[in-house]
């Protein structure tokens, strides 16, 4: 039976090497694909005079939907760029609302491997900054590979 390989796709660089890497494995392993994008609303402020009840500015419903479809489109075309051709493997993907760090993790239940990409931040830049991977490493259920990105 095929296993399955997760992979966190956000458009950077880093994730472009992840995905090319994780296709590359699940060729070897006639794994399925499963890549990965995780986008998080975050309304506009209320706007009202202080001690006044806050009112939602504009349309929420359509913000909303908005949102959703431009991060659809950033990860169709981060696959895009990464198989300009039909991909060599089965590929899946998933468009998650939240948090990225959590989302992998909880779409790496039951894979066999979980990928993600580094820029390549470490030390007090790391600590300061959070890392999806730093936490994906961390709470993986599953084996995780980090990918480097490539130098400019």
């Amino acid at each position: 039976m095929p296993g399955t390989i997760v992979v966190g796709v956000d458009g950077s660089p880093a994730s472009q090497a992840a995905l090319r890497w994780a296709a590359e494995e699940a060729q070897l392993r006639g794994a399925r694909l499963v890549a990965v994008h995780a986008w998080a609303y975050i309304p506009a402020a209320a706007i009202g005079e202080p001690g006044m009840i806050p009112m939602p500015a504009g349309d929420l419903a359509g913000q909303l939907e908005a949102e959703q479809a431009a991060a659809d489109a950033e990860l169709q075309a981060a696959l895009s760029e990464a198989f300009p051709e039909k991909p060599p493997i089965e590929l899946e993907s998933r468009l998650v609302e939240g948090d990225a760090a959590e989302a992998l993790v909880a779409e790496a239940e039951g894979a066999d491997l979980v990928v993600v990409g580094s820029r390549g931040r470490s030390g007090i830049k790391s600590a300061l900054l959070g890392s999806v991977s730093g936490h994906v490493i961390h709470h993986a259920p599953c084996p995780a590979v980090v990918v480097k990105a490539p130098r400019p």
